[in-house]
């Protein structure tokens, strides 16, 4: 069994075409992160897993999902219909195998999937975490996959955007071996909070900043 933890603010048009695209053996695990539009009665009709955590935050959300899983691999999911979930067990296969410790999802965006902004944003991120880590990668991917209690492990402290940097640089840190595998990135379902905008994209680049710093 592999868990996916899926972050949830307002995505209640995304929700039915994620959770009705999971592969067998893939369960979600729904983080509400305060949805005011009933997400969370709709992954609950849908079958999915489903707790709440309070506290605002991507981190956070990730956090108390990681910490109410129960399977030993976890995946790392946006819940926005920008990503497939077809796609994970290209994502868990060399976690499973034995073969890398932590697996990126490289988006492969489709036109106007991806605005110039965010864009600009994750690739100077990706060069920066290059130049400190060693690892080769391109994409800061919200797709991911791991072993659970490493990842506990790992302590990774940030509770807002700067969540996926600091796990990826403390993996490193520790030695992990960390590879991506291409996955198709396409338009999300509804406008959103954090890429779909210049202000969002300029929140995510602070909070990430500061975990560089």
């Amino acid at each position: 069994m592999v868990e996916v933890i899926l972050p949830v603010l307002d995505e209640a048009a995304a929700l039915p075409w994620v959770l009705d695209r999971f592969p067998g053996g893939f369960h979600p695990l729904v983080v509400d992160n305060g949805s005011s539009d009933g997400s969370a009665d709709i992954a609950r009709r849908l079958g999915a897993r489903v707790i709440g955590e309070p506290r605002r935050g991507f981190g956070a959300a990730c956090w108390a999902g990681l910490a109410a899983a129960r399977a030993d691999l976890v995946c790392f999911m946006d819940c926005d219909g920008s990503l497939d979930p077809c796609e994970l067990p290209e994502i868990v296969g060399p976690v499973d195998d034995g073969d890398a410790d932590l697996v990126l999802g490289a988006r492969i965006p489709e036109p106007a999937a991806w605005p110039w902004h965010a864009r600009t944003a994750n690739r100077l991120l990706a060069a920066e975490l290059r130049r400190r880590s060693g690892l080769a990668l391109t994409d800061l991917g919200p797709m991911r996959a791991a072993r659970r209690e490493r990842l506990l492990e790992l302590g990774i402290e940030d509770r807002r955007f700067g969540w996926p940097l600091e796990m990826v640089l403390r993996a490193a840190a520790a030695g992990w071996t960390v590879v991506e595998r291409p996955v198709p990135y396409l338009r999300r379902s509804g406008r959103s909070k954090i890429t779909g905008t210049v202000r969002g994209t300029a929140r995510a680049m602070r909070d990430m900043a500061a975990v560089l710093a």
